[in-house]
């Protein structure tokens, strides 16, 4: 946990968990409507498992959700900057998470051609979105392990 805590007003906090909750709540009527949608052949409890690690597959490896998170916090960046925020990722991996993201359709690497040529990674509209719907989860855990509290 980042020291110190982000001390924030406890009704900012309340709007916070308010808006938490509702996300909660979203989220178990989507539960609901797919649940009450895939329980008739060919669909099954297996096939929407199945469907749903292929759809969390980017979330799953080493830095891909750090790197998603420092975009979305801070917009876009060049590779060195990135590289900082990211504390003990190497160039080499965050190469290729980078490449990984950009092929999946969450990063998009714009070249300026200069002089000097530079290159900026920033989200897509999809990335920017899957950021969107993490934030609450993100907050969440913030709040759970102490490093946003309300004053």
């Amino acid at each position: 946990m980042p020291k110190p805590p982000l001390e924030i007003p406890k009704e900012c906090l309340v709007d916070i968990e308010t808006h938490i909750s509702a996300t909660i709540a979203n989220g178990g009527h989507i539960r609901g409507l797919l649940a009450g949608l895939s329980d008739k052949p060919p669909w099954s409890e297996e096939w929407e498992v199945k469907a749903a690690v292929e759809a969390l597959h980017v979330f799953g490896s080493r830095w891909t959700t750090e790197i998603l998170a420092a975009l979305y916090i801070t917009g876009g960046k060049r590779f060195n900057r990135l590289k900082n925020l990211l504390t003990g990722i190497s160039s080499r991996t965050l190469s290729d998470k980078l490449r990984f993201l950009v092929d999946e359709g969450l990063v998009v690497r714009n070249v300026d051609d200069g002089p000097p040529i530079m290159v900026e990674y920033k989200l897509t509209s999809h990335g920017k979105i899957c950021g969107k719907l993490l934030s609450p989860l993100v907050a969440h855990l913030k709040i759970k392990n102490g490093s946003i509290s309300g004053v």
